[in-house]
């Protein structure tokens, strides 16, 4: 008997409305980790505030396996949603990890965490031997909307680190940090940061990326083997066998 009423008081709090619960968000962080084959790996993390008497209920809905994304955001509030994504493709290696509840004297907080990857959130072009110009597609961002275009929500931070070996060529708006390198233009900085408030209508971010000897030799016979595919390896078997036999036939002589 005992063990049924446990049960049943359970389920009744995992179908709680959400007004049982008091929640605020009072930060939100967003990463995005550039890739070199165009891609990004997104991190947002949400900082929610809520009362004492309302943190029972956010770790009985932490746990609950039955609450979708849909729900937490009926529960949380609209900004917990994926604040980059790419309008002609899908979102993938999602993750959603609602962290413990933690106690801080009359509030308590938790860490929400949301991760992701998207295709597609710059374009490259060569311009060079060997050397690559991405530029940042700002189409890809989903954050508030004011009278003149998107601006970075409230209480928010936006960092975008660059793949290693990229080099800035050029960043609007100015980020605030680093606040050194406008001089030479961030070109030793592969880290920006930008502060709620910012507009992202005119944002502009673009690098270069100028790859290894190595690298070049290693793209070509790949470009040649998605080309030929099988064929590939009969051509250069044929050219090894054409060498050895000149070889044989020269030393016969």
């Amino acid at each position: 008997m005992k063990a049924s009423v446990i049960l049943l008081f359970a389920c009744a709090m995992l179908f709680l409305p959400a007004a049982s619960a008091s929640y605020t968000v009072t930060h939100l962080n967003v990463t995005i980790n550039l890739n070199q084959n165009t891609s990004a790996q997104v991190s947002e993390v949400l900082a929610v505030s809520m009362t004492n008497s309302s943190i029972a209920q956010y770790s009985v809905n932490r746990v609950a396996l039955n609450l979708t994304l849909s729900n937490w955001q009926a529960i949380v509030g609209p900004s917990l949603v994926e604040h980059v994504i790419n309008p002609s493709g899908s979102i993938y290696n999602f993750r959603f990890l609602p962290g413990a509840g933690v106690v801080e004297g009359n509030q308590s907080t938790a860490d929400i965490l949301l991760s992701y990857t998207v295709n597609n959130v710059t374009t490259v072009n060569q311009t060079a031997p060997r050397t690559f110009l991405y530029s940042f597609e700002s189409k890809v961002f989903n954050f508030d909307h004011a009278a003149s275009g998107e601006v970075l929500s409230p209480d928010t931070t936006l960092t975008i680190n660059l793949p290693d070996g990229a080099v800035a060529k050029s960043v609007y708006p100015l980020p605030d940090y680093p606040l050194s390198g406008f001089a030479s233009n961030y070109a030793n900085v592969r880290n920006f940061t930008w502060m709620y408030g910012e507009p992202l209508s005119k944002f502009d971010l673009t690098f270069t990326i100028t790859e290894s000897v190595q690298a070049e030799v290693a793209n070509f016979f790949l470009a040649v083997y998605k080309t030929l595919g099988v064929l590939t390896y009969v051509i250069i078997a044929a050219v090894i066998l054409g060498f050895i036999l000149y070889t044989y036939l020269k030393a016969g002589k």
